[in-house]
């Protein structure tokens, strides 16, 4: 029985493991692979092949009802559905609700899409730099904790990984928005372009194409964006990043990957003697059996919540609180971006201008408030920006129209009035009483614990808000846009989808979770790269800063083992 151990243990060990296959997690699993390393990436949901979209190229009227959901499957994605995203051709990149239960002592949206790739296969592909008015903010305001690096430890890996990701955007030159690497720009309609001068002119504001992972050009094999917007359902074409159309494809060719899906983490083995997590405990989610494997390095890539779930799960003598919790930090200081805030209208004119094709991304506009002196404003924390579009109505808004008759249809088949939104982003601050803890009696269908959510939306938060609706207002009306309404509907904290903190970054193990290699300071063989390890939040979309930081953290993990410090 001895040997029979022995041969497992062998089996089931590989160089490294990553834990969870999507934006992050993808690029762990690339970057290990390609340096030589046998990789084990462990995916909790099913496994999706890139072309295995099955609503891809489907219209509403090949629906039965014509795109809408029946009551018992808008029952089952009841918290999904915060979002506003999910509906019947993408919920089955969503998570069932009812299968998944967490606990809200306040409340938290926790989107979530357990298969292979993750939300890569949902997210809104904007990629924003960060500068160093953000990794400097925490430290000039006294808030929370400093990062522990700057731009020039970034900037370079934010190069790396945008010329395989393919990002396509205009470069501005500005200081506190960063320029990348990029493709050709997406193209701004007339009104767009329009508005871009008069914000200029008026306001000293930028305006420009959002920066976006969608291939404007060939690269590495993947076919250009088809301007169909139905980019939630899956990309057949490969023309929007994801890991599975990307990432993990690229780990698979080096022949050193090995995928496992249907297997949840449930914790990391440690070792005290030695100092270093050996490895991790599975639950295979169909038979519920459990099976370790073995690995000299693990990659935390599970999303926040779910890297902040396996950590505190992963309890032992050294750490009784959850792994590396020695700051007493894991699982706080949760972030998110809050959205759903600002201004739209109607804009008569340009009746003879339209454009064509369904464009995937919409305009962006950069934070202008708190960059310098000249736009300081003591009355809020930071700063936001905005997305938005300019747009003309199409035959739909024959919905509230009142009319009949042949005329009224005929009128529905050209372009309608032009609208234009803008919606802002603003920054959630780190703060230790806005938490996700283990649930002390409500366990999943796997026996483990649930989450439980404790986080708040502050009054810097909804002050933010206010600025962000009337700037919104203020700029539309500057463009010329008629009967301008402002909306605010903020939801709770996770609806913006970029949930971040609970085992932060910083200099001192005492107010920290990890260095700044994204090594947990007490167990330096063990990786965060997703959103978990953020220490601060800015106002732009985080994934293509989790790329770089894990990019790295990779090349740093291999060094360290090639110098047998792991």
């Amino acid at each position: 029985m001895a040997n029979l151990n022995i041969d497992a243990m062998k089996e089931n060990t590989y160089d490294a493991i990553v834990i969870g296959s999507g934006m992050s997690g993808g690029w762990a699993a690339k970057e290990l692979c390609e340096k030589g390393l046998k990789t084990l990436v462990l995916e909790r949901g099913r496994e999706v092949k890139h072309g295995d979209y099955p609503t891809a190229m489907m219209d509403p009227w090949d629906h039965e009802l014509h795109g809408a959901m029946t009551p018992e499957e808008a029952g089952k994605y009841e918290k999904q559905r915060r979002s506003g995203f999910v509906g019947v051709f993408n919920m089955h990149h969503y998570v069932n609700d009812l299968e998944h239960p967490y606990h809200e002592e306040s409340r938290f949206d926790w989107i979530r899409g357990y298969q292979t790739g993750g939300r890569s296969l949902l997210w809104g592909k904007h990629c924003y730099r960060w500068s160093d008015l953000d990794f400097e903010a925490n430290a000039k305001e006294g808030v929370a904790i400093d990062w522990p690096v700057r731009y020039k430890d970034i900037a370079p890996w934010y190069s790396y990984v945008e010329k395989f990701v393919g990002v396509s955007g205009e470069k501005l030159g500005l200081s506190h928005l960063p320029d990348g690497e990029f493709l050709k720009p997406f193209e701004l309609n007339c009104l767009e372009e329009q508005t871009r001068g008069i914000l200029k002119a008026k306001f000293g504001r930028h305006l420009t194409i959002g920066r976006v992972a969608h291939l404007t050009e060939p690269l590495n094999g993947r076919g250009v964006c088809q301007n169909r917007d139905r980019c939630d359902r899956g990309c057949p074409f490969g023309a929007y990043f994801s890991s599975n159309a990307v990432t993990l494809p690229a780990a698979a060719a080096t022949g050193n990957m090995t995928l496992r899906p249907f297997s949840i983490v449930k914790e990391i083995m440690y070792d005290a003697e030695k100092g270093k997590a050996t490895g991790v405990r599975i639950i295979d989610t169909n038979t519920k059996e459990e099976i370790e494997y073995h690995a000299r390095i693990i990659f935390c890539n599970a999303s926040s919540m779910g890297t902040a779930h396996i950590l505190l799960n992963s309890t032992s003598d050294r750490f009784p609180n959850g792994l590396g919790n020695d700051s007493g930090e894991l699982g706080h200081n949760i972030m998110d971006h809050h959205y759903f805030a600002g201004a739209y209208g109607d804009y008569e004119g340009l009746d003879d201008k339209t454009y064509h094709l369904r464009r995937p991304t919409g305009f962006y506009i950069p934070k202008f408030r708190n960059i310098d002196k000249s736009s300081a404003n003591p009355d809020i924390v930071r700063g936001y920006g905005y997305q938005g579009d300019a747009y003309r109505t199409g035959w739909d808004r024959g919905t509230f129209d009142a009319g009949f008759g042949g005329d009224f249809k005929d009128n529905l088949t050209k372009p309608g009035p032009w609208n234009m939104m803008m919606n802002g982003f603003g920054e959630i601050l780190p703060d230790h009483d806005n938490y996700v803890k283990l649930h002390d009696t409500l366990k999943d269908q796997w026996g483990l614990p649930q989450l439980s959510f404790h986080t708040d939306f502050k009054e810097r938060d909804l002050k933010t808000r206010e600025y962000m609706k009337n700037d919104a207002a203020e700029m539309l009306d500057a463009a010329g846009v008629k009967n301008v309404k402002t909306f605010d509907k903020i939801g709770g904290i996770g609806k913006g989808v970029h949930e971040m903190g609970t085992a932060r970054m910083g200099h001192d193990p005492k107010t920290s979770v990890l260095n700044k290699w994204n090594q947990i300071h007490a167990v330096p063989n063990v990786f965060v790269t997703d959103g978990a390890f953020m220490t601060s939040a800015a106002c732009v979309n985080p994934s293509i800063t989790y790329m770089a930081f894990t990019a790295r953290a990779v090349d740093h993990a291999v060094s360290e083992l090639n110098k047998q410090n792991l």
